[in-house]
């Protein structure tokens, strides 16, 4: 595949809006920690390993733990599928759907729902299984 055909995948542009997803994850994580132990710990080293305590703040950082261990292979199956290709269009649609899944994840986990965040856990795991069928199949 040649560049051209490469940037012109709408795969490059999800990773790029899953690069953004990322870095919310991570700021939403620090402005909770933050609010919560103040500016004067964000800024220093951070030596005496306080962490914070409060359930967004933790809600938060679990969010976005869970975010990272799903990202790789979200990576990965968008760059196998922009390169490979993906003729059906069941490879997109499933980025999509993982990509959808993880941002309504987000508001889910923070106001502690439960049963449902799993649903759409599961919805964004089902995304990545239709990325790897796409591929395979």
């Amino acid at each position: 595949m040649d560049a051209a055909a490469l940037a012109a995948s709408p795969f490059i542009s999800l990773l790029a809006w899953s690069v953004v997803l990322l870095v919310f994850h991570v700021s939403l994580q620090g402005m909770m920690s933050t609010f919560e132990l103040g500016s004067a710990w964000n800024a220093g080293p951070r030596d005496d390993e306080r962490k914070p305590s409060g359930k967004l703040a933790g809600r938060a950082e679990r969010a976005s733990g869970n975010f990272q261990e799903t990202y790789p292979a979200f990576v990965g199956l968008a760059l196998a599928l922009a390169i490979a290709g993906d003729p059906t269009g069941w490879g997109l649609t499933g980025a999509w759907l993982w990509f959808a899944f993880r941002i309504a994840y987000i508001p889910l986990y923070l106001a502690g729902v439960s049963y449902v965040r799993s649903l759409f856990w599961l919805g964004s795991l089902a995304g990545l299984l239709i990325m790897v069928s796409a591929l395979v199949f």
